[in-house]
C-alpha cells in the first residue's frame, strides 16, 4: 500500500510544509527551478525522474502556489518559482550546506556567493563579507569543474550563474 501524502492529525507547521514539498523528488525540482532550469524536458533530464512523477510533483507545486506554469520560448511552457516558492531558498541552502559538510568532498561542492559583494555564503546562509542573509535572487552559484560530465546543466553551472535566472543547458 502506498504511503499517504498528508499528515492527518499532526497540528504542526513542519507537517503542513512536508505535505507540499516532502515527497521524493520535490525539493530537487525546487532546487532546479532555483538554478533556473525551467523547461519540463530539461527538468526531467537533469533530475532523471520518471515523467509521470515530474508531472505530479510540478502539478502539486503549482496547485500550492510554489511554482507557476508560464509561456516559454516558442510553444513550450516553462515553470518558474513564485514569490512563495522563492522563500524556500533558505531550506535549499541549508540542505546544501548540510550535505556539503557531511557528504560532499570540498573539491566537488557548489560555491554560493553574495551577488552584491562576492562574499561566500556561510553554513547559516549569511555572507562572509557583509553578514547579510541574501534572498535567492541575490545568490550566485558555480559548480566546480571536477570529473568529466556530459550533463549540459552541470557544464553550464561551471560559470557563475545567478539563481532564478534562466539556465539553458
Amino acid at each position: 500500500m502506498p504511503l499517504g501524502t498528508d499528515y492527518a492529525g499532526q497540528d504542526c507547521a513542519v507537517a503542513r510544509a512536508l505535505e507540499v514539498v516532502g515527497e521524493r523528488w520535490t525539493l530537487l525540482i525546487v532546487r532546479d527551478l532555483m538554478y533556473g532550469i525551467r523547461r519540463y524536458s530539461d527538468l526531467q533530464k537533469h533530475i532523471g525522474l520518471p515523467p509521470a512523477t515530474l508531472t505530479d510533483r510540478l502539478g502539486r507545486l503549482v496547485e500550492h502556489g510554489v511554482a507557476d506554469r508560464v509561456p516559454g520560448v516558442g510553444a513550450r511552457d516553462e515553470y518558474v518559482l513564485t514569490a512563495k516558492g522563492e522563500t524556500l531558498w533558505p531550506v535549499i541552502s541549508s540542505l546544501a550546506q548540510w550535505g556539503n559538510e557531511n557528504y560532499v568532498p570540498p573539491e566537488r561542492r557548489m560555491v554560493y556567493t553574495h551577488r552584491e559583494d562576492g562574499g561566500t555564503l556561510e553554513a547559516n546562509g549569511s555572507c562572509s563579507v557583509c553578514g547579510a542573509i541574501p534572498v535567492a535572487a541575490d545568490v550566485v552559484i558555480r559548480k566546480p569543474q571536477t570529473a568529466e560530465t556530459k550533463d549540459p546543466f552541470a557544464i553550464a553551472l561551471r560559470e557563475p550563474h545567478r539563481l532564478l535566472e534562466p539556465l539553458r543547458g
